[in-house]
């Protein structure tokens, strides 16, 4: 029997995994209002039966798969190499850059006007940012001990997510380029040591 089961888990976990990134590329895609479990499920090539079985509600499915995808971003980083600063500081803007930011801002806005989801977004976004600002300590190889060095790290990630912002409606690309490697020489001198 047990033959039997380990294929159908592995189904199982791989519909899960389609319908979860199903969901950011909707929601990147489409807003929360054009994204509904339907529209996932189609994408994912799957039955709305089938996507509702997983994620019993939209709330459930759009916010496992900004988790989901979060995970994998902070995987991803945590395999960078520690050693070239300017490219942990393009590697951590990327992180507010792409589609899992772009989902991220649309499920920030849907919580801003829906009860059932604020809660969860918020518990989600707490995470989130402390994960990735963890993350990033450990790659800059920050001493938060330090006086300032905490709001340095902080003022990264705020700073990149504010260039995720202005990436949302036109290609900054270049801008963002010199803006990202002057703050690597910022990064760079407030975390010499002395």
């Amino acid at each position: 029997m047990a033959v039997v089961t380990a294929p159908k888990q592995d189904r199982s976990r791989a519909t899960r995994q389609r319908l979860l990134e199903a969901a950011v590329a909707c929601l990147a895609e489409r807003g929360w209002a054009g994204s509904t479990v339907a529209v996932v499920a189609e994408r994912a090539g799957v039955s709305r039966g089938a996507a509702q079985h997983h994620f019993p509600t939209r709330e459930d499915l759009f916010t496992a798969a900004v988790e989901y995808v979060a995970e994998e971003r902070s995987q991803a980083l945590r395999a960078l190499p520690t050693d070239d600063r300017a490219q942990t500081v393009a590697a951590l803007v990327g992180l507010f850059t792409g589609p899992l930011f772009r989902a991220a801002l649309q499920l920030w806005v849907a919580a801003s006007n829906e009860e059932q989801l604020r809660a969860r977004v918020t518990e989600l976004e707490a995470r989130v940012g402390r994960e990735s600002h963890r993350i990033a300590v450990e790659l800059l190889g920050a001493d938060e001990s330090r006086p300032g060095v905490r709001e340095t790290v902080q003022g990264l990630l705020d700073m990149a997510r504010g260039l995720g912002l202005a990436t949302l409606l036109t290609d900054d690309t270049t801008r963002r380029d010199r803006v990202v490697a002057q703050w690597s020489r910022l990064i760079d001198e407030a975390l010499a040591e002395d």
